[in-house]
């Protein structure tokens, strides 16, 4: 089956973050995420999941493990599990990107204390 933001499953995370569920499997998913800007997710790891973030659009800065990476538009990073991440738009515009994660991170994500 064709999955486009169509036709997913549409899901609001952190407020005011937009993310669409293009593959729903147990041992794969893909989700196309927007931040728009000054917004950031609670930094977390998973404990069996690797992800994989690749930017669409905009610029991504993604924590990992006190190392700050700065993405743009065509640039991905792997977050291995058990690696504490946070993903961040400190841009003044949206970022658009896709994130890959195997197995699911249901039940997997550990949230870090503020």
């Amino acid at each position: 089956m064709i999955a486009n933001l169509e036709n997913s499953t549409h899901y609001n995370w952190g407020g005011n973050c937009d993310g669409w569920v293009l593959l729903p499997r147990a041992d794969l998913t893909a989700i196309q995420e927007r931040m728009p800007p000054g917004s950031s997710e609670q930094r977390h790891h998973h404990a069996k999941a690797r992800q994989f973030f690749y930017v669409l659009d905009g610029t991504l800065t993604m924590e990992i493990e006190g190392e700050v990476h700065k993405l743009i538009s065509g640039d991905s990073i792997e977050i291995p599990p058990m690696s504490r991440h946070q993903a961040q738009n400190n841009s003044a515009n949206d970022v658009s990107f896709l994130v890959v994660s195997s197995p699911t991170t249901h039940g997997d994500r550990v949230d870090e204390a503020l």
